[in-house]
Parts: structure tokens; C-alpha cells; sequence
């Protein structure tokens, strides 16, 4: 099949790169592996999931948010949003197609892409002038290789699979990781009973969603160090000093940290209250190596638990089936071009939805990316 553009992934990147393009009357296909658009939201995500910023950070080119939706979403309304999304622009994924081999036949000028139907077992080529890579930052879950982990007997579950606490009730729980999803399911947990400890190996800030909701809105007016000084002395006034229950602030500020590293600040959902209490434990550090239900820390401590949950982020799988990535990413799955314009590769393939700013991100990089391409065949054309 030939088109004029391919695009891989129908996460919320993928769609409003589809819809953006059909503004400007580019013919384009979405590919998806899995049955459903938007798979992370509605197959993958933890039932108390809410979004942690508000609602004009978290939507799509060409459809904002009524007034009747709350400022901080829920999934569910957030999933309703999506769906709303693709009945209104018509959007059409080709479901069950792994994209296999891709790579870029310099006598054509064009991308070839090999795609595997799950359903049939059939293999499609397309051809395209454009390729987009839209299966953003969460890829492959990340466990991380522990010594002797194959002798754990009990649960191990990446945070994708983990749905809801109600199911560890007494167990003594590991959550490996103080992100927001560790932090987040961590609460959930100590919620539903289970005895819960949080491991936590780098720094984070900690701020609440009125406070990052602020910051965001002032980046629009007001350099980054200046919003980090605003951000982090009003978390300080809200949290004070959280270092003596093991968790510490990066030198830099919230959004300094974000840009140039890709860590975002924890947003507190009620985590660090249950923290102070003494109801969740933390450890600082990682994991020495684990023997049966014993794991030993790498600063000596030992203690026995029933499960672990990693929530320890995400592999991207980018570069095990585009052959030419050097066009646009680097051996990490992530662009090689610095911001602003991470977007654009070489040879006619772009990325959206790598640029570690949310569903913003991804509805900035999608009509990024569908203007350039509109560029580039009006340039063809005169």
C-alpha cells in the first residue's frame, strides 16, 4: 500500500498527528499493535489514576476542554475525551498491525514500512513519503536486572500491570521507583492495607497540582529559573524540609530538572502525609540483590516481602524495528535533535511525542509535524 504519510502508534501523539495532517488534506495511516487507540489510557493505566495537570495541558489540536470539565481530570473522563476525539476527526487506525522493519530505500526516495497482521498472521509493506514514529515515551516496561530476582517467590509487577491495591491487602509490598506513578501507587496501596514501602533512589521535588499548575501557567510569561524559585518556595511552605523521611530535593529546580533530565517532580496526591505518619516506609537507594522473600539494599538493610511493584519507567522499543533510527533518535529511542525541534529527522521521519512534556508535548509536536510536512510538499509543488 502506499500513502503519503505513515504513522506508528495511535497513543494521543499519533492521533493528533492524524488529525493535524488531515487539516492540511495529507492523506496518512495510522498503525497500531494493539486493539484499541490510545492502549497506555484505556488498557494499562491504575484505577485511581488522575491527571496531575490540569486540563488545558492535557488536550488535543483542534478540540479543547468545555467548561463543565473540572480543571484536574480523571482518567475515565480523560479516556471519554479520546473517544470523543476520534468519533469527531473520523480517525481510523489499522488495529493489530506490529510494525516490524522499517527503513528507507534511497532508489524510491521512500519509507518502506513491514508490518505484521496479528489477527491474520499476514505480512503488509507500505510505502510512504513521510514517516512519523508516534509510540512515544512509554514503550517496553523497565525491570531492572536484580541479582538472584528469578528466586523471588512471590508477585513481581511492572506499574503498567498494576490496577489496583484491593488485591495486596496485608501483603508486605515493594514499590521500586519515587516517580509520581511509584508515589501515587504507593498510596494506593497503603490505602487498601498493604504494609508499604517505597524505595527511592534519586531525588525528587515534591510539589501539589495547584502549585505545578501555577508554575506551568507562569512558563508562559516568565523565564524557568524564575518559576523555580516561585515553585519550589511555595512546596517548601506547604511541605517544609522532607529530608529527614528520606526524601531529598535535586540542586536544580522542578522544571530545570524536567527539561534537562526528564524527571518530573512528584506531585503529591496524599503520599508524603502517609510518609510523615509513618505508614509508608522509605528506603533510599536500590536493590543489592534479592534471596526468597529476602532483599538486601544496597546500604546493608534487609527486610522480607510478599510482592513488588517496579515502577521504574519505560525502554523505548523504537530502535528494535526502525533499521535507519539515526535519522531521528539516538541509540535510547529518543530524538537526537535538541529542543525545540526534536520533532524532525533526517530523510522525511519526525517523532511526536517524545518530548517529555505530556499530552502538551504531544499536541505541540503534532501540528509541528504537520506543518512541516505541509511545507515540504508545497515546496514540491511550486
Amino acid at each position: 500500500m502506499e500513502t503519503v504519510v505513515v504513522i506508528v502508534g495511535a497513543g494521543p501523539a499519533g492521533l493528533a498527528t492524524s488529525v493535524c495532517l488531515s487539516q492540511h488534506s495529507i492523506p496518512n495511516v495510522i498503525l497500531e499493535k494493539e486493539d484499541i487507540y490510545a492502549s497506555l489510557w484505556k488498557k494499562r493505566a491504575y484505577d485511581r489514576l488522575k491527571l496531575h495537570l490540569a486540563k488545558e495541558f492535557c488536550q488535543l489540536p483542534f478540540m479543547p476542554h468545555g467548561r463543565d470539565v473540572p480543571t484536574f481530570m480523571s482518567k475515565d473522563l480523560f479516556v471519554n475525551y479520546l473517544d470523543a476525539y476520534v468519533a469527531r476527526f473520523d480517525i481510523n487506525p489499522r488495529y493489530n498491525r506490529t510494525v516490524k522493519l522499517s527503513t528507507f530505500d534511497e532508489s524510491k526516495n521512500k519509507w518502506r514500512v513491514e508490518a505484521e497482521n496479528t489477527m491474520t498472521g499476514d505480512t503488509e509493506v507500505y510505502w510512504s513519503e513521510f514517516l512519523v514514529v508516534a509510540t512515544g515515551e512509554n514503550g517496553d516496561g523497565n525491570i531492572p536486572m536484580v541479582e538472584g530476582i528469578e528466586t523471588f517467590p512471590g508477585e513481581i509487577v511492572h506499574s503498567s500491570g498494576y490496577k489496583s491495591g484491593r488485591d495486596f491487602e496485608g501483603k508486605n509490598v515493594l514499590v521500586v521507583g519515587g516517580g509520581n506513578s511509584g508515589m501515587e501507587i504507593s498510596f494506593d496501596l497503603c490505602n487498601f492495607g498493604a504494609k508499604t514501602t517505597v524505595l527511592i533512589r534519586t531525588p525528587r521535588h515534591v510539589v501539589s497540582k495547584e502549585v505545578i499548575h501555577l508554575g506551568m501557567s507562569l512558563m508562559k510569561y516568565a523565564p524557568v529559573k524564575v518559576v523555580d524559585t516561585v515553585v519550589t518556595t511555595l512546596a517548601n511552605l506547604v511541605y517544609g524540609d522532607l529530608s529527614k523521611y528520606g526524601l531529598f530535593q535535586p540542586k536544580e529546580g522542578p522544571f530545570a530538572t524536567k527539561l534537562f533530565t526528564g524527571k518530573a517532580p512528584v506531585i503529591d496526591v496524599g503520599t508524603v502525609k502517609k510518609i510523615r505518619d509513618g505508614e509508608i516506609q522509605v528506603i533510599n537507594g536500590g536493590i543489592g540483590s534479592i534471596k526468597g522473600k529476602t532483599l538486601t539494599f544496597e546500604n546493608g538493610h534487609e527486610q522480607d516481602f510478599d510482592a513488588i511493584v517496579f515502577a521504574t519507567g519505560y525502554k523505548s522499543s523504537v530502535c528494535n524495528w526502525l533499521e535507519d533510527y539515526g535519522y531521528v533518535m539516538k541509540e535510547d529511542g529518543f530524538p537526537k535533535a535538541p529542543m525545540p525541534k526534536h520533532w524532525k529527522g533526517e530523510k522525511n521521519i519526525y517523532c511526536a511525542g517524545f518530548s517529555r512534556k505530556g499530552i502538551a508535548g504531544a499536541a505541540e509536536d503534532a501540528v509541528s509535524v504537520a506543518d512541516d510536512i505541509s511545507s515540504v510538499l508545497a515546496t514540491k509543488k511550486a
